[in-house]
């Protein structure tokens, strides 16, 4: 299978198995049209059993990370749609947010600057965050006269950083700083700018290096078991194990460290 996105850049390093997926759109801060909205969507869906990709970095160019909604392209186009219309656009945000939290191959956001909006949510959606100092982060929908709870934010959101914070965030829509966000959880670490790839590939790749099917499962995990009771979550996670057990994977980290190397994943 081969992805070729017209609205984003998008990278495989063979020799890692790390997908890179850049936003492209410096000159709007990277904001969202609905082509990009629609093409990362089918990327990530796509990535979810793509070969030769083991994890993958989403990041952008110039001085933001991404600053939400296109206002030309998306804001004022709204305004013309009626009910069923704004619905079909409402859903296909969440989508691509669904398609980053059921995508099974981890995914390490590097965050570069500015992240609002319907950025600030993919950043939420990713499985790590990694920032530059500039990456200031703010959940914008109720600055515009929207509720908070967009694309999944206040799911999301509190499980990352509290229910506290996360009212805070999504009701006030404020700017919090990159040293703030990582103060609270929501970043899992700040590096000045010109360590941010470096730092994110190497995440990326640590993680490519793993046991992929383990890591799909732990995700999975991670999705699902806020919905279960204690007992049910434990019952899931002990089928999940025994499964995982009979991967050859396993067999592979037992022989590695008798053999004291690192394990070759499948």
């Amino acid at each position: 299978m081969t992805l070729n996105p017209k609205s984003f850049l998008y990278t495989v390093d063979p020799a890692s198995a790390v997908a890179t997926i850049t936003l492209n759109r410096p000159e709007k801060l990277n904001a969202l049209t609905f082509e990009v909205y629609r093409e990362l969507r089918d990327t990530f869906r796509a990535l979810d059993t793509a070969p030769g990709v083991r994890a993958v970095v989403i990041t952008g160019t110039g001085r933001a990370f991404c600053a939400g909604g296109d206002v030309e392209d998306i804001i004022g186009a709204l305004f013309a749609r009626d009910a069923a219309g704004l619905l079909e656009f409402t859903r296909l945000t969440g989508d691509l947010i669904l398609s980053i939290r059921q995508c099974r191959r981890p995914v390490v956001a590097a965050l570069n600057g500015t992240v609002a909006g319907a950025g600030a949510v993919i950043a939420a959606a990713s499985d790590i965050r990694i920032a530059a100092e500039s990456a200031r982060i703010a959940f914008l929908f109720s600055r515009v006269g929207l509720a908070g709870a967009d694309m999944g934010a206040a799911w999301l959101l509190p499980r990352i950083v509290g229910l506290a914070h996360a009212s805070e965030l999504l009701m006030l829509g404020d700017f919090i700083s990159a040293e703030r966000a990582a103060q609270i959880g929501l970043y899992n670490r700040v590096v000045p700018a010109e360590r941010l790839m470096p730092e994110a590939t190497d995440v990326a790749s640590r993680l490519a290096r793993g046991p992929s099917v383990a890591l799909g499962v732990t995700k999975q995990a991670l999705n699902g078991e806020a919905a279960m009771d204690l007992v049910s979550a434990i019952e899931w996670e002990a089928q999940a194990q025994a499964a995982c057990m009979q991967h050859p994977n396993f067999r592979q980290a037992y022989e590695a460290f008798r053999a004291k190397r690192d394990p070759k994943f499948e």
